[in-house]
Protein backbone atom coordinates (compact mmCIF):
# COMPACT_ATOMS: atom_id res chain seq x y z
CA UNK A 1 0.00 0.00 0.00
CA UNK A 2 1.62 3.24 -1.18
CA UNK A 3 -0.42 5.63 0.99
CA UNK A 4 -3.03 5.67 3.70
CA UNK A 5 -6.62 4.99 2.67
CA UNK A 6 -8.68 8.13 2.98
CA UNK A 7 -12.40 8.66 3.37
CA UNK A 8 -12.64 9.70 -0.27
CA UNK A 9 -11.10 6.37 -1.29
CA UNK A 10 -13.68 4.49 0.71
CA UNK A 11 -16.49 6.60 -0.77
CA UNK A 12 -15.29 5.98 -4.32
CA UNK A 13 -14.90 2.25 -3.65
CA UNK A 14 -18.35 2.05 -2.08
CA UNK A 15 -19.81 3.97 -5.01
CA UNK A 16 -18.20 1.54 -7.46
CA UNK A 17 -19.55 -1.49 -5.59
CA UNK A 18 -23.05 -0.01 -5.30
CA UNK A 19 -22.99 0.91 -9.00
CA UNK A 20 -22.04 -2.64 -9.87
CA UNK A 21 -24.82 -4.09 -7.73
CA UNK A 22 -27.34 -1.61 -9.15
CA UNK A 23 -26.25 -2.48 -12.69
CA UNK A 24 -26.67 -6.18 -11.87
CA UNK A 25 -30.18 -5.57 -10.50
CA UNK A 26 -31.27 -3.48 -13.52
CA UNK A 27 -29.78 -5.93 -16.00
CA UNK A 28 -31.57 -8.81 -14.30
CA UNK A 29 -34.90 -6.97 -14.55
CA UNK A 30 -34.24 -6.17 -18.22
CA UNK A 31 -33.34 -9.77 -19.00
CA UNK A 32 -36.45 -11.01 -17.18
CA UNK A 33 -38.55 -8.74 -19.42
CA UNK A 34 -36.72 -10.05 -22.48
CA UNK A 35 -37.30 -13.62 -21.29
CA UNK A 36 -41.08 -13.07 -21.22
CA UNK A 37 -40.99 -11.82 -24.81
CA UNK A 38 -38.71 -14.68 -25.85
CA UNK A 39 -41.28 -17.20 -24.61
CA UNK A 40 -43.75 -15.91 -27.20
CA UNK A 41 -41.52 -16.81 -30.13
CA UNK A 42 -41.43 -20.21 -31.82
CA UNK A 43 -37.64 -20.42 -31.74
CA UNK A 44 -36.29 -21.83 -28.50
CA UNK A 45 -32.77 -20.48 -29.03
CA UNK A 46 -33.63 -16.99 -27.80
CA UNK A 47 -34.92 -18.47 -24.53
CA UNK A 48 -31.58 -20.21 -24.03
CA UNK A 49 -29.60 -17.04 -24.79
CA UNK A 50 -31.64 -14.95 -22.35
CA UNK A 51 -31.35 -17.63 -19.65
CA UNK A 52 -27.56 -17.72 -20.07
CA UNK A 53 -27.30 -13.92 -19.93
CA UNK A 54 -29.46 -13.80 -16.78
CA UNK A 55 -26.79 -15.88 -15.09
CA UNK A 56 -23.72 -14.18 -16.56
CA UNK A 57 -24.53 -10.45 -16.80
CA UNK A 58 -25.50 -9.74 -13.14
CA UNK A 59 -22.41 -11.53 -11.87
CA UNK A 60 -20.27 -9.72 -14.41
CA UNK A 61 -21.67 -6.35 -13.34
CA UNK A 62 -21.06 -7.13 -9.68
CA UNK A 63 -17.51 -8.33 -10.37
CA UNK A 64 -16.87 -5.19 -12.42
CA UNK A 65 -17.97 -3.01 -9.52
CA UNK A 66 -15.68 -4.85 -7.13
CA UNK A 67 -12.78 -4.60 -9.58
CA UNK A 68 -13.36 -0.85 -9.93
CA UNK A 69 -13.40 -0.50 -6.17
CA UNK A 70 -10.11 -2.40 -5.93
CA UNK A 71 -8.60 -0.12 -8.56
CA UNK A 72 -9.63 2.98 -6.62
CA UNK A 73 -8.17 1.80 -3.33
CA UNK A 74 -4.39 2.13 -2.92
CA UNK A 75 -3.69 -1.60 -2.67
CA UNK A 76 -0.30 -3.25 -2.90
CA UNK A 77 0.50 -5.00 -6.20
CA UNK A 78 0.21 -8.46 -4.63
CA UNK A 79 -3.16 -7.75 -3.06
CA UNK A 80 -4.46 -6.16 -6.24
CA UNK A 81 -3.24 -9.14 -8.26
CA UNK A 82 -4.94 -11.60 -5.91
CA UNK A 83 -8.22 -9.65 -6.02
CA UNK A 84 -8.18 -9.51 -9.81
CA UNK A 85 -7.32 -13.18 -10.10
CA UNK A 86 -10.11 -14.11 -7.68
CA UNK A 87 -12.62 -12.07 -9.65
CA UNK A 88 -11.38 -13.64 -12.89
CA UNK A 89 -11.79 -17.15 -11.50
CA UNK A 90 -15.28 -16.23 -10.29
CA UNK A 91 -16.24 -14.94 -13.75
CA UNK A 92 -14.80 -18.07 -15.40
CA UNK A 93 -16.84 -20.25 -13.05
CA UNK A 94 -20.04 -18.31 -13.75
CA UNK A 95 -19.37 -18.27 -17.49
CA UNK A 96 -18.72 -22.03 -17.46
CA UNK A 97 -21.98 -22.77 -15.67
CA UNK A 98 -23.90 -20.48 -18.03
CA UNK A 99 -22.24 -22.02 -21.09
CA UNK A 100 -22.97 -25.54 -19.83
CA UNK A 101 -26.65 -24.68 -19.37
CA UNK A 102 -26.82 -23.02 -22.78
CA UNK A 103 -25.15 -25.88 -24.65
CA UNK A 104 -27.17 -28.52 -22.78
CA UNK A 105 -30.40 -26.66 -23.54
CA UNK A 106 -29.39 -26.31 -27.19
CA UNK A 107 -28.69 -30.05 -27.48
CA UNK A 108 -32.00 -30.85 -25.75
CA UNK A 109 -33.89 -28.53 -28.10
CA UNK A 110 -32.18 -30.06 -31.11
CA UNK A 111 -33.01 -33.59 -29.93
CA UNK A 112 -36.66 -32.68 -29.44
CA UNK A 113 -36.93 -31.07 -32.88
CA UNK A 114 -35.34 -34.10 -34.52
CA UNK A 115 -37.57 -36.67 -32.84
CA UNK A 116 -40.72 -34.50 -32.83
CA UNK A 117 -41.80 -35.64 -29.39
CA UNK A 118 -41.82 -34.30 -25.90
CA UNK A 119 -39.01 -35.65 -23.79
CA UNK A 120 -35.25 -35.47 -23.85
CA UNK A 121 -32.38 -37.75 -24.72
CA UNK A 122 -30.36 -36.93 -21.60
CA UNK A 123 -27.35 -38.97 -22.64
CA UNK A 124 -26.26 -36.29 -25.12
CA UNK A 125 -27.27 -33.50 -22.74
CA UNK A 126 -25.18 -34.94 -19.91
CA UNK A 127 -22.17 -35.58 -22.13
CA UNK A 128 -22.10 -32.02 -23.47
CA UNK A 129 -22.61 -30.57 -20.00
CA UNK A 130 -19.70 -32.58 -18.58
CA UNK A 131 -17.43 -31.59 -21.47
CA UNK A 132 -18.15 -27.87 -21.07
CA UNK A 133 -17.71 -28.01 -17.29
CA UNK A 134 -14.42 -29.90 -17.67
CA UNK A 135 -13.08 -27.32 -20.13
CA UNK A 136 -14.05 -24.47 -17.80
CA UNK A 137 -12.40 -26.24 -14.87
CA UNK A 138 -9.13 -26.60 -16.81
CA UNK A 139 -9.21 -22.93 -17.80
CA UNK A 140 -9.81 -21.98 -14.18
CA UNK A 141 -6.81 -24.04 -13.05
CA UNK A 142 -4.66 -22.42 -15.71
CA UNK A 143 -5.78 -18.98 -14.50
CA UNK A 144 -4.78 -19.86 -10.96
CA UNK A 145 -1.31 -20.70 -12.22
CA UNK A 146 -1.67 -24.47 -11.91
CA UNK A 147 -0.15 -26.39 -14.83
CA UNK A 148 -2.69 -28.72 -16.40
CA UNK A 149 -0.22 -30.76 -18.48
CA UNK A 150 0.62 -33.23 -15.65
CA UNK A 151 -3.07 -33.44 -14.82
CA UNK A 152 -3.94 -34.38 -18.39
CA UNK A 153 -1.17 -37.00 -18.41
CA UNK A 154 -2.41 -38.50 -15.15
CA UNK A 155 -5.97 -38.51 -16.47
CA UNK A 156 -4.84 -40.31 -19.61
CA UNK A 157 -3.07 -43.05 -17.67
CA UNK A 158 -5.82 -43.37 -15.10
CA UNK A 159 -8.47 -43.39 -17.79
CA UNK A 160 -7.22 -46.74 -19.04
CA UNK A 161 -7.60 -48.32 -15.61
CA UNK A 162 -11.02 -46.77 -15.16
CA UNK A 163 -12.11 -48.05 -18.59
CA UNK A 164 -11.11 -51.60 -17.65
CA UNK A 165 -12.95 -51.37 -14.33
CA UNK A 166 -16.11 -49.90 -15.84
CA UNK A 167 -16.55 -52.10 -18.89
CA UNK A 168 -20.27 -52.65 -18.36
CA UNK A 169 -20.93 -48.97 -17.71
CA UNK A 170 -18.97 -47.91 -20.79
CA UNK A 171 -20.72 -50.57 -22.86
CA UNK A 172 -24.08 -49.11 -21.83
CA UNK A 173 -22.82 -45.58 -22.54
CA UNK A 174 -21.65 -46.29 -26.07
CA UNK A 175 -24.69 -48.47 -26.73
CA UNK A 176 -26.91 -45.52 -25.81
CA UNK A 177 -24.91 -43.21 -28.08
CA UNK A 178 -25.21 -45.73 -30.91
CA UNK A 179 -28.97 -46.10 -30.42
CA UNK A 180 -29.57 -42.36 -30.59
CA UNK A 181 -27.08 -41.70 -33.38
CA UNK A 182 -28.60 -44.42 -35.57
CA UNK A 183 -32.13 -43.22 -34.68
CA UNK A 184 -33.21 -46.78 -33.93
CA UNK A 185 -35.48 -45.46 -31.22
CA UNK A 186 -36.26 -41.98 -29.92
CA UNK A 187 -38.05 -40.75 -26.79
CA UNK A 188 -41.78 -41.12 -27.41
CA UNK A 189 -41.57 -44.28 -29.55
CA UNK A 190 -43.59 -47.36 -28.61
CA UNK A 191 -41.35 -50.44 -28.67
CA UNK A 192 -41.68 -54.15 -27.94
CA UNK A 193 -38.68 -56.35 -27.12
CA UNK A 194 -38.36 -60.03 -27.95
CA UNK A 195 -38.23 -60.72 -24.22
CA UNK A 196 -41.76 -59.30 -23.85
CA UNK A 197 -41.19 -55.81 -22.42
CA UNK A 198 -43.07 -53.07 -24.25
CA UNK A 199 -44.10 -49.46 -23.75
CA UNK A 200 -43.28 -45.84 -24.57
CA UNK A 201 -39.63 -44.78 -24.44
CA UNK A 202 -39.46 -42.05 -21.80
CA UNK A 203 -35.74 -41.32 -21.75
CA UNK A 204 -32.35 -42.64 -22.85
CA UNK A 205 -29.58 -41.72 -20.44
CA UNK A 206 -25.94 -42.69 -20.15
CA UNK A 207 -26.65 -46.11 -18.63
CA UNK A 208 -30.19 -47.31 -19.35
CA UNK A 209 -33.40 -46.66 -21.22
CA UNK A 210 -36.65 -46.00 -19.36
CA UNK A 211 -39.82 -47.46 -20.86
CA UNK A 212 -43.29 -46.60 -19.57
CA UNK A 213 -45.85 -49.37 -19.97
CA UNK A 214 -49.53 -48.73 -20.68
CA UNK A 215 -50.16 -49.46 -17.00
CA UNK A 216 -47.84 -46.51 -16.13
CA UNK A 217 -45.19 -48.82 -14.70
CA UNK A 218 -41.59 -47.99 -15.59
CA UNK A 219 -39.26 -50.64 -17.02
CA UNK A 220 -35.51 -49.91 -16.81
CA UNK A 221 -33.53 -51.60 -19.61
CA UNK A 222 -29.70 -51.40 -19.85
CA UNK A 223 -28.62 -49.83 -23.13
CA UNK A 224 -26.34 -52.74 -24.01
CA UNK A 225 -29.23 -55.20 -23.63
CA UNK A 226 -31.50 -52.96 -25.68
CA UNK A 227 -28.95 -52.69 -28.48
CA UNK A 228 -28.39 -56.45 -28.57
CA UNK A 229 -31.99 -57.71 -28.65
CA UNK A 230 -34.66 -58.02 -31.32
CA UNK A 231 -37.04 -55.12 -31.07
CA UNK A 232 -40.16 -53.85 -32.85
CA UNK A 233 -40.62 -50.09 -33.09
CA UNK A 234 -44.29 -49.26 -33.73
CA UNK A 235 -43.52 -45.59 -34.48
CA UNK A 236 -41.09 -46.11 -37.36
CA UNK A 237 -41.00 -45.64 -40.24
CA UNK A 238 -44.30 -43.90 -39.44
CA UNK A 239 -46.56 -43.59 -36.42
CA UNK A 240 -49.78 -44.70 -38.14
CA UNK A 241 -50.34 -48.44 -38.26
CA UNK A 242 -52.91 -50.97 -39.41
CA UNK A 243 -55.05 -53.07 -37.09
CA UNK A 244 -56.26 -56.53 -38.17
CA UNK A 245 -59.52 -57.84 -36.68
CA UNK A 246 -60.63 -61.43 -37.38
CA UNK A 247 -64.38 -62.00 -37.98
CA UNK A 248 -66.45 -64.99 -39.12
CA UNK A 249 -70.01 -65.44 -40.50
CA UNK A 250 -72.17 -68.46 -41.22
CA UNK A 251 -72.17 -70.36 -44.50
CA UNK A 252 -75.71 -69.22 -45.19
CA UNK A 253 -74.69 -65.54 -45.24
CA UNK A 254 -74.65 -63.37 -48.37
CA UNK A 255 -70.98 -62.42 -48.53
CA UNK A 256 -71.58 -59.34 -50.67
CA UNK A 257 -74.06 -58.10 -48.08
CA UNK A 258 -71.64 -58.94 -45.27
CA UNK A 259 -68.88 -56.99 -47.01
CA UNK A 260 -71.08 -53.92 -47.52
CA UNK A 261 -72.28 -53.87 -43.92
CA UNK A 262 -68.78 -54.37 -42.52
CA UNK A 263 -67.36 -51.64 -44.78
CA UNK A 264 -70.01 -49.21 -43.55
CA UNK A 265 -69.07 -49.92 -39.93
CA UNK A 266 -65.37 -49.47 -40.70
CA UNK A 267 -66.01 -46.09 -42.34
CA UNK A 268 -68.18 -45.05 -39.39
CA UNK A 269 -65.54 -45.99 -36.82
CA UNK A 270 -62.74 -44.30 -38.79
CA UNK A 271 -64.59 -40.98 -38.85
CA UNK A 272 -66.13 -40.92 -35.36
CA UNK A 273 -63.60 -42.49 -33.00
CA UNK A 274 -60.67 -40.49 -31.66
CA UNK A 275 -57.32 -41.94 -32.73
CA UNK A 276 -58.59 -43.50 -35.97
CA UNK A 277 -57.42 -42.50 -39.45
CA UNK A 278 -60.34 -40.77 -41.24
CA UNK A 279 -58.87 -41.18 -44.73
CA UNK A 280 -58.28 -44.91 -44.24
CA UNK A 281 -59.86 -46.97 -47.04
CA UNK A 282 -62.09 -49.73 -45.59
CA UNK A 283 -60.79 -53.18 -46.42
CA UNK A 284 -62.48 -56.59 -45.91
CA UNK A 285 -60.67 -59.74 -47.05
CA UNK A 286 -62.27 -63.24 -46.95
CA UNK A 287 -59.64 -65.93 -46.57
CA UNK A 288 -60.76 -69.21 -44.90
CA UNK A 289 -63.55 -71.81 -45.07
CA UNK A 290 -63.66 -72.90 -41.45
CA UNK A 291 -65.48 -75.77 -39.71
CA UNK A 292 -68.54 -73.67 -38.98
CA UNK A 293 -67.89 -70.25 -40.51
CA UNK A 294 -66.32 -68.29 -43.33
CA UNK A 295 -63.53 -66.23 -41.80
CA UNK A 296 -62.32 -62.86 -43.00
CA UNK A 297 -60.03 -60.05 -41.87
CA UNK A 298 -61.05 -56.42 -41.37
CA UNK A 299 -58.22 -53.90 -41.77
CA UNK A 300 -58.52 -50.70 -39.71
CA UNK A 301 -56.31 -47.60 -39.60
CA UNK A 302 -54.86 -46.54 -36.24
CA UNK A 303 -53.14 -43.26 -35.41
CA UNK A 304 -50.74 -44.82 -32.88
CA UNK A 305 -50.25 -48.05 -31.00
CA UNK A 306 -52.29 -47.24 -27.87
CA UNK A 307 -55.32 -46.20 -29.95
CA UNK A 308 -55.91 -49.74 -31.22
CA UNK A 309 -57.66 -50.92 -28.05
CA UNK A 310 -60.28 -48.17 -28.11
CA UNK A 311 -60.85 -48.55 -31.86
CA UNK A 312 -61.16 -52.35 -31.70
CA UNK A 313 -63.57 -52.01 -28.76
CA UNK A 314 -65.89 -49.66 -30.64
CA UNK A 315 -65.64 -51.60 -33.88
CA UNK A 316 -66.64 -54.94 -32.32
CA UNK A 317 -69.58 -53.37 -30.45
CA UNK A 318 -70.95 -51.61 -33.51
CA UNK A 319 -70.35 -54.55 -35.84
CA UNK A 320 -72.15 -56.97 -33.50
CA UNK A 321 -75.11 -54.64 -33.17
CA UNK A 322 -75.33 -54.10 -36.93
CA UNK A 323 -75.06 -57.83 -37.69
CA UNK A 324 -78.00 -58.51 -35.36
CA UNK A 325 -80.05 -55.83 -37.11
CA UNK A 326 -79.18 -57.21 -40.57
CA UNK A 327 -79.76 -60.84 -39.58
CA UNK A 328 -76.16 -61.86 -40.17
CA UNK A 329 -75.27 -64.81 -37.99
CA UNK A 330 -71.91 -65.28 -36.28
CA UNK A 331 -71.96 -69.03 -35.56
CA UNK A 332 -70.24 -70.78 -32.70
CA UNK A 333 -68.52 -74.15 -33.26
CA UNK A 334 -71.04 -77.01 -32.71
CA UNK A 335 -70.97 -80.82 -32.65
CA UNK A 336 -73.87 -83.29 -32.81
CA UNK A 337 -73.27 -86.65 -31.12
CA UNK A 338 -75.65 -89.66 -31.40
CA UNK A 339 -75.00 -92.84 -29.36
CA UNK A 340 -76.87 -96.14 -29.19
CA UNK A 341 -76.90 -98.45 -26.23
CA UNK A 342 -78.35 -101.91 -26.54
CA UNK A 343 -80.17 -101.03 -29.75
CA UNK A 344 -81.92 -98.03 -28.14
CA UNK A 345 -80.95 -94.46 -29.04
CA UNK A 346 -80.19 -92.33 -26.06
CA UNK A 347 -81.82 -88.92 -25.75
CA UNK A 348 -79.77 -85.78 -26.10
CA UNK A 349 -80.31 -84.95 -22.44
CA UNK A 350 -78.97 -88.36 -21.38
CA UNK A 351 -75.94 -87.98 -23.65
CA UNK A 352 -75.21 -84.58 -22.21
CA UNK A 353 -75.57 -85.73 -18.61
CA UNK A 354 -73.64 -89.00 -19.00
CA UNK A 355 -70.90 -88.20 -21.51
CA UNK A 356 -70.52 -84.43 -21.98
CA UNK A 357 -71.89 -82.70 -18.89
CA UNK A 358 -70.17 -79.44 -19.78
CA UNK A 359 -71.31 -79.28 -23.42
CA UNK A 360 -74.80 -78.44 -24.65
CA UNK A 361 -75.66 -80.83 -27.47
CA UNK A 362 -77.04 -78.97 -30.45
CA UNK A 363 -79.82 -80.31 -32.59
CA UNK A 364 -78.21 -78.92 -35.76
CA UNK A 365 -76.55 -81.79 -37.62
CA UNK A 366 -73.20 -81.35 -39.32
CA UNK A 367 -72.40 -82.31 -42.88
CA UNK A 368 -71.54 -86.00 -43.14
CA UNK A 369 -69.53 -87.75 -45.77
CA UNK A 370 -71.04 -90.89 -47.32
CA UNK A 371 -69.25 -94.02 -46.23
CA UNK A 372 -69.79 -97.73 -45.97
CA UNK A 373 -72.21 -98.51 -43.09
CA UNK A 374 -70.45 -101.77 -42.50
CA UNK A 375 -67.27 -99.88 -41.65
CA UNK A 376 -68.95 -98.17 -38.70
CA UNK A 377 -68.82 -99.68 -35.19
CA UNK A 378 -72.03 -101.51 -34.30
CA UNK A 379 -72.55 -99.38 -31.19
CA UNK A 380 -72.40 -95.91 -32.80
CA UNK A 381 -74.08 -94.07 -35.66
CA UNK A 382 -72.66 -91.21 -37.64
CA UNK A 383 -73.38 -87.67 -36.54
Amino acid sequence: MNRTVTLDDWMLAATAVVAGILAAFLSRMLLRWLGKHALRTNWSGDDLVVAALRTLVPWGATAGGIASAAAVLPLTPSVGHNVNRTLTVLLILVATVAAARFVAGLVRSLAQSRSGVAGSATIFVNITRVVVLAMGFLVMLQTLGISIAPLLTALGVGGLAVALALQDTLANLFAGVHILASKTIQPGDYIRLSSGEEGYVVDINWRNTTVRQLSNNLVIIPNAQLAGTNMTNFNRPEQQMTLLVQVGVGYDSDLDHVERVTTDIVAEVMTEITGAVPDHEPAVRFHTFGDSRISFTVILGVGEFSDQYRIKHEFIKRLHKRYREEGIRIPAPTRTVALQQGGTALSEEAIQAAVFPEITVSGIPQQREESNPAAQPPHASRG
